[in-house]
């Protein structure tokens, strides 16, 4: 039985509960009102069996989609399918499908999974669709997300203008349309920072607040799809002539991949993550979308979250982009494979790493020392030209490279500044970097055999 209908039976079958007790009882003088008694338990457990008739239901219909989803993942008919779990699959939510596919996931290779998510969203489009959430408000994080989904679609529709003309034209105009192709893939370049933003602000704020998240990895393998189609498509438009079946087939790929995620995006994440996501983290997502950058639109920058307003649990440090432990920071220093030193804006040494990466020698004694004092005569002025340079804002890095038994390094000198620009000190960074020069090519897959 349909569930709305159960419970406006139930509802109905409560309003004549509670009106004939009402009724009996003013025609009673006794003030126990016995007759109140057996009508409230009797509602009180059908009320007991509504409910657990909803949750029955609603298991039953979330496992008729999980069934469903599997046999399509399967490779089983999907036709037959559809018609078995049609009445489930028209009422699917947002919610749900996160579900699902957080559930195919931990059950079936990735690749399945993706290669038939594509499929389970057609069929859970209409639902999808014509369920409605409460929007944001414009200045919300995720309307923003939405104001950049316009712009590229904006310079799709445009696009498919010029492939149309493109694919039906002579080739002497072969070349002009490709210049304008070109010129829409180096727009659509800046829809990367969309999906950094997702990847790397959104998605972490999602995965802590809803646990069925896993269905994200998907989408940022669609994004990854996306950034290798808009390479080969700006390699084929390089071609004279042009290779117009493989250019054909890429064009197609890049289109089914931006819209569809735009729906996915926009009918079952920012749904789920807006009801998720409590409310004062949206403002700390903003702060960090303005240091990321944004595509198509120009939002007024957020203020930085007020460090005060963190709830930090007892030996942590915030870090602005961290929360770390006294000792996590120490390690953090000592693993990292450089030699560092800091020096104060008053030309004090204040610190120096471990010595696990250690290239010059350092102890314990020239904490508190003046910098000048650490080095030989000879090269004081050096050190006192570099720090006035840093000190009056004329340079913020020196460089060099010296060899030194047997190894090549490299000495950076840095100017650690305030967010005004103040100088508040020099760090020097030393790398023995004998093993970087001789690299070539590229490595993208492990290998720890060498």
């Amino acid at each position: 039985m349909d569930q709305t209908v159960i419970f406006f039976a139930a509802v109905s079958r409560y309003i004549g509960f509670i009106r004939s007790s009402f009724i009996l009882s003013k025609n009673i003088k006794s003030r126990s009102f016995p007759i109140m008694r057996p009508s409230l338990y009797f509602y009180s457990q059908t009320k007991i069996n509504f409910m657990s008739e909803l949750i029955v239901n609603s298991k039953e219909h979330y496992l008729a989609l999980q069934a469903y989803c599997c046999g399509m993942v399967e490779g089983k008919n999907g036709k037959a399918l559809y018609e078995k779990y049609r009445y489930e699959t028209d009422a699917v939510t947002a919610s749900e499908t996160m579900q699902l596919l957080d559930y195919l996931l931990q059950h079936y290779p990735f690749e399945a999974v993706k290669n038939t998510v594509g499929k389970l969203i057609n069929t859970f489009y209409k639902s999808l669709k014509q369920q409605t959430w409460e929007k944001p408000a414009e200045d919300h994080f995720l309307s923003y997300l939405m104001l950049e989904n316009r712009g590229v679609e904006k310079i799709i529709a445009e696009m498919r203008a010029v492939v149309k003309a493109l694919f039906s034209q002579a080739e002497k105009e072969e070349k002009e349309l490709a210049t304008q192709l070109l010129s829409y893939m180096n727009e659509l370049k800046s829809y990367e920072l969309h999906y950094i933003k997702k990847e790397n602000i959104l998605f972490p704020f999602i995965e802590r607040t809803f646990s069925q998240y896993r269905c994200l990895q998907l989408m940022w393998s669609f994004h990854d799809d996306f950034r290798r189609t808009l390479k080969s498509i700006e390699e084929l438009l390089k071609f004279e002539p042009l290779k117009k079946d493989l250019l054909n087939k890429e064009l197609g790929r890049l289109f089914f991949v931006v819209l569809p995620i735009i729906f996915r995006e926009e009918q079952i994440v920012y749904p789920v993550a807006y009801r998720a996501v409590p409310e004062s983290a949206w403002q700390e997502m903003l702060v960090q979308a303005d240091e990321t950058g944004w595509c198509y639109i120009n939002p007024v920058r957020k203020s930085s979250v007020n460090p005060t307003d963190k709830n930090l649990a007892y030996g942590m440090t915030d870090l602005d982009t961290g929360v770390l432990s006294r000792v996590q920071i120490i390690r953090l220093f000592e693993n990292l494979p450089v030699d560092i030193t800091f020096v104060d804006e008053e030309d004090t040494v204040r610190y120096f790493s471990g010595g696990k990466h250690r290239i010059f020698p350092r102890s314990s004694a020239i904490i508190g020392r003046k910098v000048q004092n650490c080095h030989p005569p000879e090269s004081v002025h050096i050190v006192n030209q570099i720090v006035e340079a840093f000190r009056n804002g004329s340079k913020n890095e020196a460089n060099f490279w010296i060899n030194l038994k047997g190894k090549f390094i490299y000495i950076r000198y840095t100017a650690l500044r305030s967010s005004t620009g103040e100088y508040k000190g020099t760090i020097e960074v030393s790398q023995d970097v004998t093993d970087i020069r001789s690299l070539e090519g590229e490595r993208r897959l492990l290998n720890w055999e060498e």
